[in-house]
C-alpha cells in the first residue's frame, strides 16, 4: 500500500512538472481606454451645443456615460460595439452663464473605463464664430466678438466684409494650399475700420488675446511672445489697378498672388482702373503669421495686389510675420502710419511698379532687409513709388542689409533714420546695379547712427556719402528725419515697451 501511494505521489509530480515546462499562457489583458476631451468651448446660456471626445479603446468599445455641471447632457452618437477609436458626441444643455463642464467616462469589453472633463463656459450671448463659408452678400463682423478663420477665407466679388472696432480674427492652423487667410477678391470689399483704443486684431487661434481684454485697453498677446511666427496666414487684398507683370508668353495684366494656390482664382489680381477701391483698413494689428504654402512661398503679413488709389490703408500694425509685414504687386494705392516689428524676412517689399506713397514708418528688427524695392516685371513702367519718413532699427537683422535693390527699382527714398548698424551690416549690397538706374529714382536726406569706432563708409556706398545724401548724427536727439513715433502708440510694439527700449518714446 505504501508503495502504491508513493507511485501515486510521484505521477502527482511529474504531471505538475510536465505542466510547469509548458509554454506560459499567452495573455490575453488590452490597454485601458482613453478618453481625451475637446479645447474648452463657450455655449449661450439655455442653448445646445456639441461637445465632441475622442477616445481610443484597444479592448473594444462597450459603452458610455455622462454627467454635466450647470446643464444636462445626453450621448448622441457613439462608437459601434468592439471599435478601437473613434467620437462620443455630447448634446449639453447649457442652465445658468458662468463656468460648466461635461464629464465622460468610457468602458471596454473587459471592463475598464477612463474619463475626461470638457470646460464649458456658458455666456450670455454668442460672442464666437467660427467662420468656414466665404464672405457673398453684406456681412457684418461686431465689436466684441471673435471670428474664427476656419480655412482660407474670401470675401468674393461684390461682396463687403464689415469688420467694426474692437474684434479679434483668428486663423486656424494650417499650411500648403490649406493656409489660412482672409482673402479680399477683385470687386470684393473690405472695411476694417478700428480705433486707436480699440484696434482690430489678425491672429492666431494659439492666441488667448479676447476682445475684452483689448477694451480694455491691452493689447498685447498673453501667452504669445512676439517673435512666434508662421501660425496662420494673413490678410490680403486685391484690386483692379495697374500691375506691371509678366509670363513666359509676354506682357500680361493679370496674375495670380502669391501665397494662394493657382487653383484658387479669387487669387488673381491687377487690372486698368487706378482709381479703384478695396475698401477702408484702418488701426488694424496683425500678427504671428506667414504660414508657408509651398517652398520659398509664404504669405506675407499684408499683401496689397492691385490696388487703386481710392482705398484707405492706413495705422497699420504687422508683428511677427514669417515672410514680409507689406508687399505691393503693382497698384496706386498710398498707405500712412505703418508699424513693423519682427518681420522674418522683408519689412516693406515693392514690386510690379507700384506707384503709391507709403509714409510714416517704424520698422524694428527685421531678420531680411528692412526694403526689398522691386521695379517693373514686365514692360508697363509707372512714376515710381515713394518710401517717405522713415525709421529703421537694424539690430537683429541676420542679413544686415538695410535696402535690397536692383537695376529696375523705380523708388524715391527720402527721409529716413537708420540705427542699430552691428558688425557686417550695410545700408546696400547691390547699390550700383540701382545707381545705373537711369530713371532719376533714388534716395536723399538719410541719417544714420554708427557705432563708435565706425565710419559712415563702413555701411554706405561712397557715392552717396560722396552726394551728400547721408550724414551721420550722433544720436535720436540729433536727428532731423524719420518717423513720428508717437502715432504708434496704440501697437503692440508700443505697449510691451519695445520702441522705448531702443529711444522712439
Amino acid at each position: 500500500m505504501k508503495n502504491l501511494l508513493n507511485i501515486i505521489l510521484m505521477s502527482t509530480l511529474i504531471l505538475v512538472f510536465i505542466t510547469s515546462c509548458d509554454d506560459d499562457p499567452v495573455s490575453t489583458e488590452t490597454a485601458p481606454p482613453t478618453v481625451t476631451a475637446p479645447s474648452s468651448q463657450n455655449v449661450v446660456v439655455d442653448n445646445t451645443a456639441e461637445v465632441s471626445f475622442s477616445v481610443n479603446v484597444p479592448g473594444g468599445y462597450a459603452s458610455s456615460n455622462v454627467s454635466a455641471e450647470n446643464g444636462t447632457a445626453t450621448i448622441s452618437s457613439e462608437p459601434s460595439s468592439g471599435s478601437t477609436s473613434g467620437s462620443v458626441v455630447v448634446d449639453f444643455t447649457s442652465s445658468n452663464t458662468g463656468a460648466a463642464s461635461v464629464t465622460l467616462t468610457v468602458t471596454d469589453n473587459d471592463g475598464q473605463d477612463d474619463e475626461a472633463t470638457a470646460v464649458i463656459s456658458v455666456v450670455a450671448e454668442q460672442t464666437e464664430f467660427l467662420v468656414t463659408e466665404n464672405i457673398d452678400g453684406d456681412v457684418r463682423w461686431e465689436t466684441g466678438n471673435t471670428y474664427i478663420l476656419g480655412g482660407r477665407i474670401t470675401v468674393l466679388a461684390g461682396a463687403t466684409l464689415t469688420i467694426e472696432p474692437g474684434v479679434v480674427v483668428k486663423g486656424e492652423a494650417g499650411s500648403q494650399s490649406n493656409a489660412t487667410a482672409l482673402l479680399v477678391a477683385r470687386d470684393g470689399t473690405l472695411n476694417a475700420n478700428g480705433e486707436a483704443t480699440l484696434p482690430i486684431i489678425f491672429t492666431s487661434v494659439a492666441d488667448e488675446i479676447t476682445p475684452e481684454q483689448v477694451a480694455a485697453g491691452d493689447f498685447a498677446s498673453p501667452n504669445l511672445d512676439p517673435n512666434i511666427n508662421g501660425l496662420w496666414g494673413g490678410v490680403i487684398v486685391l484690386g483692379n489697378a495697374p500691375i506691371s507683370a509678366s509670363s513666359e508668353g509676354g506682357d500680361v495684366t493679370e496674375t495670380q498672388v502669391e501665397g494662394i494656390p493657382a487653383s484658387d482664382t479669387n487669387g488673381l489680381y491687377g487690372g486698368n482702373d487706378p482709381d479703384d477701391s478695396s475698401g477702408s483698413i484702418t488701426y488694424i494689428s496683425i500678427r504671428h503669421g506667414g504660414a508657408n504654402i509651398g517652398e520659398g512661398n509664404e504669405i506675407n503679413g499684408l499683401s496689397l495686389g492691385g490696388i487703386g488709389s481710392n482705398t484707405v490703408v492706413e495705422n497699420i500694425e504687422v508683428v511677427a510675420n514669417q515672410d514680409d509685414g507689406i508687399e505691393w504687386f503693382g497698384g496706386t494705392v498710398d498707405v500712412n502710419n505703418v508699424m513693423i516689428w519682427n518681420s522674418f524676412d522683408d519689412g516693406l517689399d515693392t514690386d510690379q511698379a507700384w506707384s503709391g506713397t507709403v509714409s510714416n514708418v517704424v520698422i524694428v528688427s527685421p531678420e531680411g532687409s528692412a526694403f526689398e524695392l522691386d521695379g517693373p516685371d514686365g514692360s508697363f513702367t509707372s512714376t515710381g513709388h515713394t518710401i517717405q519718413n522713415v525709421t529703421v532699427y537694424q539690430r537683429g537683422n541676420n542679413s544686415e542689409i538695410t535696402v535690397d535693390v536692383d537695376e529696375n527699382t523705380d523708388v524715391f527714398l527720402n527721409n529716413v533714420l537708420i540705427f542699430g548698424f552691428e558688425d557686417g551690416g550695410t545700408f546696400s549690397s547691390d547699390w550700383s546695379d540701382f545707381a545705373q538706374n537711369t530713371e532719376g529714382y533714388g534716395v536723399s536726406n538719410l541719417e544714420a547712427i554708427v557705432p563708435d569706432g565706425t565710419a559712415l563708409s563702413d555701411y554706405f556706398p561712397a557715392d552717396v556719402i560722396a552726394d551728400g545724401d547721408v550724414v551721420e548724427v550722433a544720436d535720436l536727439d540729433a536727428a532731423t528725419v524719420g518717423a513720428d513715433a508717437s502715432v504708434f502708440g496704440w501697437t503692440w510694439a508700443s505697449q510691451s515697451g519695445a520702441l522705448g527700449s531702443i529711444g522712439l518714446e
